[in-house]
């Protein structure tokens, strides 16, 4: 009697939907080698070969396409006994990425209605920048990211779109000033597009303050020593917009992509992917409305 195991199961759906070892590894918080020996085992105990691996990205033969829905269905079984009958802290995980600018006012509601809906899936929020998200993304250590880009990201769904605004101290006069003192994070995704509508416009600037910290760049900003840029809406109390009367260039607006939720392991992650669109689609309601 040959029996197959959950784990080796769970591991190879997760190649499946994720179309390789390496975002699945990272998925399922394992090695890579761990999961190609695991796949390995499992062609052997069946005596088949169920991935093929020919070309640049990994496939399914067709006794893997055979196998991925019973796979599927061993594994759901498999974990809805477990939740059922253990007393486990949670039934799943999601790991969520969003910037560190578009976290308020949408994702603490969102995270609020979620818990409500599933009280034992905990929602892992990791904040960060664009950049680092995307790339942590395609190594697979997230299921969901949301990043704010200039354009549709390949493979990213936009939700939402914000002007980028100068900001600077309340009643402050940084932005008088010539050339332009700029403060930035290293990392910062709008730094580009803000130094090329200075440049396109004209206007001398220096990198006053170029930090690896936000918290850095938000305390220059409001003791009126550099002028910074954010999303509209999304600046500090201790901020204001500069209203410059037009001695700045406008600068272009963001799209707001939500990455992941067109290919996801469970359907509590299809259902927060949900709430955050409409989170955003609320925002928008409130610009009409403003």
């Amino acid at each position: 009697m040959r029996n197959l195991d959950i784990t080796t199961l769970r591991s190879f759906v997760a190649v499946a939907d994720s179309g390789g070892v390496t975002r699945a590894a990272g998925f399922l918080h394992l090695t890579q080698s761990a999961v190609s020996m695991q796949l390995k085992r499992l062609e052997e105990l069946l005596g088949l070969e169920l991935l093929d691996r020919s070309g640049r990205t990994i496939a399914l033969t067709a006794s893997g396409e055979q196998l991925l829905a019973y796979a599927r269905r061993m594994v759901a079984l498999n974990d809805e006994v477990i939740g059922r009958l253990t007393d486990q802290a949670f039934e799943g995980e999601v790991l969520l990425g969003v910037p560190h600018d578009i976290v308020y006012p949408v994702i603490p509601r969102v995270l609020q209605r979620f818990n409500a809906s599933f009280p034992r899936v905990n929602v892992n929020l990791v904040t960060s920048n664009t950049r680092q998200l995307k790339s942590e993304f395609a190594r697979g250590a997230f299921d969901l990211i949301l990043t704010t880009e200039s354009g549709s990201g390949e493979g990213g769904d936009t939700i939402h779109s914000m002007p980028l605004r100068w900001v600077g101290a309340p009643n402050g006069s940084a932005w008088r000033q010539r050339p332009l003192r700029l403060g930035f994070c290293r990392n910062c995704i709008f730094r580009a597009s803000s130094i090329a509508a200075l440049d396109d416009a004209g206007i001398a600037w220096e990198m006053a303050l170029d930090s690896e910290s936000d918290r850095t760049v938000e305390a220059t900003v409001s003791a009126d020593l550099v002028v910074g840029v954010l999303l509209e809406g999304t600046q500090p109390s201790h901020q204001e917009l500069v209203d410059h009367g037009g001695a700045l260039p406008p600068l272009p607006v963001q799209q707001i992509n939500l990455y992941g939720a067109e290919r996801v392991r469970a359907e509590y992650v299809s259902e927060l992917a949900g709430m955050i669109r409409q989170g955003f689609e609320g925002l928008k309601g409130m610009r009409m409305a403003g």
